[in-house]
């Protein structure tokens, strides 16, 4: 644990920067990190601060450590750190968020209980963001039905994708009728627990959440049934897929006390991750602990996912607590962290985290070769890319078709068409959805559009209720500044009757933005959240707008794009606050109240945040304003 805390000692915006060494504690007193020994030898020499943190539920002092004291394991968003350097990286520090102005994400939002679940990042972020996401289902599949039981577990990994009559069965009903229908089916037959957990798995792996509940409730309701913990976390991860996080919260409140077992909180846990709710999921972490729950590896990996798409300066406490706790980290703990190295671009401690994961014995995967290819490629270090896209290519291509549909967007960004449209033609015969995807998506980084076109419309003809052509394709003509054929492609989406989401809002709002229409992109803004209101645009679609209007210094749009996020859930982030800020410097004139309402969020501005709260600040002294006085 101290070599990968050495390899991660987080430098976030280039290499030799060190982030705050911070312990989060409950609030029985303060608890220091302090200096002991001078002359004695320290892992944590790395990790700096020139300030205490406080908050309403933590008192922690931090001094520079040599030796230290480790407190309480509680996590509170409302403490933060502040990292040594230069200003411009203090500005950095403000935008812990993954969500960057420019971003955009690669799925739809969710419906659930007026939540969104998908927020937004950057293009390469989504795509990675995507990796998680896959392992994070993984893992749960694993969690909650693989070890249920042994011989269901067996029965799940043996037949991962193989149809049996009652997987047919519930494919083909649908609503009230299916409870009744399996009733039927187990008439004449014993009832088998493996063969419904085989189902189950089946149902997530499709992603048929709904179905996947149906089958849960009915299996619940049955007197032989015998739920055991991991089938009251497995319900509660699909009530939260499908009915919202809410529902979920209140359904774990009615579990049987003796069920509500740690697997049940942690899975909870796992999908307040997923929505990026960095407020509940600090408080149920907490919970568990004062529950007195065990700290587990997939917890932490939970936290550490969890910040490194919010707060990236907490993921040190994350690691120190591992590290108190014994933990050994996992395969998804190192992808996190490579993947949160490389977004810093500190593609030196990317690769030191590497060797730390080789030096014990984890070999990197399949996605972590991918995240290091995608970093190197923003990195502009094309060979090194390359070198990484081979390896991956030479594994067994026939049971990973993963790895094409990972490395054409990746080609395509290094700009190599040669090799786009080799893998391309070797999936062309027989492509998957998923290859379609990836391929419109890297002809129309390539600007080769007519390609892009061929290949969407060969994909609607056998895939014509899915709605993830339709926007792919609009985010090629958003890219490409293409107006006019992005409104055919709405339209022809509306006859289809394809759902336009958050995606394709996105999409579109960064086409007027980018062809200088930025009053039309708010208004189609507008539109979409009065016509919608179930489904909330992605962060980084506000933050579109809110930058044009701060760069112009425009105050009143700008406030009102403020205020629209707030409404929509977006609160307590540093990024808006920084483009308000701004919006007022450029427009030369004071912000009232604005430290007032930045400590109503809970919001500790950093050092390029106080300088910008400075220069607005009505009542600053300025050496013309002394000489006057």
């Amino acid at each position: 644990m101290l070599a990968i805390r050495r390899a991660s000692a987080f430098s976030l915006r280039a290499p030799g920067l060190k982030i705050a060494a911070f312990r989060a504690c409950a609030g029985h007193g303060p608890v220091s990190i302090h200096k002991e020994d001078k002359s004695s030898p320290s892992e944590l020499h790395l990790f700096r601060t020139d300030r205490s943190v406080t908050s309403r539920t933590c008192n922690c002092t931090v001094l520079v450590p040599r030796l230290f004291s480790v407190g309480c394991r509680c996590l509170s968003s409302q403490a933060g750190a502040k990292s040594g350097g230069e200003e411009n990286d203090d500005l950095e520090d403000g935008f812990s968020e993954l969500e960057a102005p420019e971003a955009s994400a690669t799925t739809e939002a969710k419906v659930v209980d007026g939540d969104s679940s998908a927020d937004s990042a950057s293009d390469s972020e989504s795509d990675l963001s995507s990796l998680d996401d896959a392992s994070l289902e993984e893992t749960l599949e694993t969690d909650l039905l693989g070890e249920t039981e042994e011989d269901a577990g067996k029965a799940a990994s043996k037949k991962k994708y193989a149809p049996s009559p009652l997987l047919k069965l519930i494919l083909e009903e649908s609503g009230p009728s299916m409870a009744g229908a399996l009733d039927k089916y187990f008439e004449d037959k014993e009832f088998s627990r493996p063969e419904v957990y085989e189902s189950l798995l089946n149902l997530r792996r499709r992603k048929l959440f709904g179905k996947a509940l149906q089958l849960s409730e009915w299996f619940e309701k049955r007197e032989d049934s015998d739920f055991s913990e991991r089938d009251y976390a497995s319900r509660v991860d699909l009530i939260a897929k499908v009915r919202g996080l809410h529902k979920a919260e209140s359904y774990v409140d009615s579990i049987p006390k003796s069920f509500r077992e740690e697997v049940v909180y942690r899975t909870l846990l796992a999908n307040f991750v997923t929505a990026r709710r960095l407020d509940k999921a600090e408080q149920l972490f907490n919970k568990m602990k004062d529950l007195g729950f065990p700290i587990t590896v997939f917890t932490c990996n939970q936290m550490l996912l969890l910040y490194k798409r919010s707060d990236r300066r907490k993921i040190a406490d994350v690691l120190l607590m591992m590290e108190k706790e014994n933990l050994k980290p996992s395969l998804f703990t190192y992808q996190v962290l490579i993947d949160t190295k490389g977004h810093s671009s500190d593609i030196h401690g990317m690769e030191q985290v590497i060797e730390t994961m080789k030096a014990e014995g984890v070999e990197p995967g399949i996605r972590v070769q991918a995240i290091l290819a995608r970093h190197y490629a923003s990195a502009g270090l094309k060979e090194k890319a390359e070198d990484v896209l081979k390896e991956m290519e030479e594994t067994d291509l026939k049971n990973n078709r993963f790895i094409y549909r990972t490395v054409l967007p990746i080609y395509a960004k290094l700009g190599n068409a040669e090799q786009v449209e080799r893998i391309w033609k070797f999936s062309e015969s027989s492509p998957r959805p998923a290859d379609c995807f990836a391929a419109i998506d890297a002809f129309g980084k390539l600007k080769n559009i007519k390609q892009a076109e061929a290949i969407f419309e060969k994909t609607i003809k056998t895939n014509m209720n899915s709605t993830r052509p339709y926007t792919i394709m609009l985010k090629v003509y958003a890219e490409n500044k293409m107006l006019s054929k992005a409104k055919e492609l709405l339209n022809r989406m509306g006859d289809a009757g394809c759902a336009i989401g958050p995606m394709a809002w996105d999409s579109l709002v960064k086409l007027y933005v980018d062809i200088g229409e930025v009053e039309k992109a708010d208004s189609v803004l507008q539109k979409v959240v009065q016509q919608t209101p179930r489904l909330r645009p992605m962060f980084s679609t506000y933050m579109t707008i809110l930058d044009q209007y701060s760069k112009r210094g425009d105050v009143h749009n700008a406030e009102k794009i403020f205020q629209r996020l707030r409404q929509a859930g977006y609160v307590a982030r540093a990024m808006p606050f920084h483009a308000l800020l701004q919006t007022y410097i450029n427009a030369n004139v004071p912000a009232y109240g604005i430290r007032e309402r930045m400590k109503a969020d809970n919001l500790f501005p950093n050092k390029a945040l106080a300088a910008q709260l400075a220069l607005v600040d009505a009542f600053r002294k300025t050496t013309v304003s002394e000489l006057l006085d």
